[in-house]
């Protein structure tokens, strides 16, 4: 049964609500005002709260922002006689899930509360799922002991506490949206949103609108007004992934919301303002793109007021172990693995390899380990790295103790084993490597080796 609290100044509305809900089955309380709206809510849980916007002492809008810890708070449908853009806009903002107008059709109510109390529980659901997995895949901080990453750490606490733009960055796989997320975390906007957009998955004629929202028939398929992630984000942290691809035409509308706060929907007239944080991450060369014209170079050090930058996993090797433990851990509850370590021998030859991927690879490289092998723990063979490397942890390579072969040859060897691991799929095959198929493209060019399907 649905438990709904109706909150009216008016006794005859509250009593004619009260009967009429309570025949089509939801248990109802009434409250004359807030105060006793939020003692009842104190005493008891509710599903879905009709709240009048205008009542003696503490009003609708002054209720909705009273705290509550419940994280199940129910939802909120305003009803007023009193309608105002103004009012509703309020009520919008605070939280309601939607607004009624006095008079209205009972049907209609008893629809919109039903909707109301399932988007509620949906909320609770996912709320309750997301603190889940974040509790279970979220290491509580970065995995390995390199002086490089001890000093990253400390930059980290003393970055996060402010508001400054932060841009993070690192070659593909180092682990830059792990310091974005970590820097939220630590951060005094922690029990707001993180919001992720990477801006190498949207076309140049969809990013704006992802990015700032649009307004109702701003073109052709917008049939309603869309709120953009910078308005999603207010009072949170907006994490902009791969920023050296914003379009060139988009930069100096980013450059205009860092400096003032405000924005513009696509197709809107009127300004708007939020606050949020902005971390900023790429792989590229931003200095390059901006001599090469392609990046701003006002964005540019806006965006560059902390820089934090994550050697590559081949600059810290005494991080692997750590790291392959960790990912080991992390699989073997997923698997059937037996395994709970790794021999000294492939520790030794997860070392000697030089990562092209960085510890995305890693990762991907342990996952397979922990889903084939048969044994415990883990021995080299077991590893889809190249045999040079394997053979180099123990002093000689593969040619029969020869030099270790130069890191163009592991790489190309390497890209050659996961190529035929995959099939020949060069989807999977990046997958597997840990880059996007751009860069897998251009290295099989590099290498002088045959493309693959997909």
């Amino acid at each position: 049964m649905i438990k709904v609290l109706v909150v009216d100044d008016e006794e005859p509305f509250r009593r004619l609500l009260k009967r009429e809900l309570s025949r089509k089955g939801f248990s109802v309380e009434v409250a004359a005002d807030g105060r006793e709206a939020l003692a009842l809510l104190r005493e008891r849980a509710f599903d879905v709260i009709l709240l009048d916007i205008v009542m003696p002492g503490l009003d609708g809008p002054a209720t909705m922002k009273q705290p509550r810890e419940d994280p199940a708070a129910p939802a909120i449908i305003v009803l007023t006689g009193r309608a105002t853009v103004e009012t509703a806009v309020e009520a919008m903002k605070n939280g309601a899930f939607d607004y009624l107008t006095k008079p209205y059709k009972l049907d209609e109510l008893i629809v919109l509360v039903n909707r109301a109390h399932e988007f509620g529980s949906l909320s609770v659901k996912n709320r309750l799922l997301e603190q889940e997995l974040v509790r279970q895949e979220t290491p509580p901080d970065f995995v390995g002991r390199s002086r490089q990453l001890r000093q990253i750490q400390a930059l980290i606490r003393k970055v996060a506490p402010t508001d400054s733009p932060v841009l993070i960055l690192g070659e593909s796989g180092t682990g830059k949206e792990l310091v974005a997320n970590t820097l939220w975390r630590a951060s005094l906007r922690r029990e707001q949103p993180l919001i992720p957009l990477n801006c190498a998955t949207l076309s140049e004629n969809l990013i704006e609108s992802e990015l700032f929202g649009h307004e109702r028939g701003a073109f052709t398929s917008a049939v309603a007004t869309k709120h953009g992630l910078v308005e999603v984000a207010d009072r949170g942290t907006l994490f902009l992934d791969e920023i050296a691809e914003l379009p060139l035409a988009l930069q100096p509308k980013l450059l205009r919301f860092l400096d003032t706060g405000e924005y513009r929907r696509v197709g809107g007239t009127r300004a708007q303002s939020v606050d949020v944080r902005v971390i900023a991450a790429t792989n590229r060369d931003l200095r390059g793109l901006i001599a090469a014209g392609r990046f701003r170079e006002d964005l540019f050090y806006r965006l560059n007021v902390i820089t934090l930058e994550i050697p590559p996993l081949r600059e810290r090797p005494e991080d692997v172990p750590d790291l392959a433990r960790h990912f080991l851990r992390k699989y073997g509850r997923k698997t059937a693995c037996a395994a709970r370590d790794f021999s000294e021998q492939a520790l030794a030859a997860l070392a000697a390899y030089r990562w092209p991927g960085n510890v995305r690879e890693l990762e991907n490289v342990v996952e397979r380990a922990a889903i084939l092998c048969e044994g415990d723990p883990i021995r080299p063979e077991d590893l889809a790295v190249p045999a040079a490397a394997a053979a180099g942890a123990g002093g000689a390579s593969a040619a029969g103790g020869a030099g270790p072969l130069a890191l163009g040859d592991l790489e190309r060897e390497h890209i050659l084993r996961v190529l035929r691991e995959s099939g020949g799929n060069q989807s999977r095959a990046s997958q597997l490597l840990g880059i996007d198929r751009k860069t897998l493209y251009l290295k099989l060019r590099k290498y002088g080796l045959p493309e693959a399907s997909g």
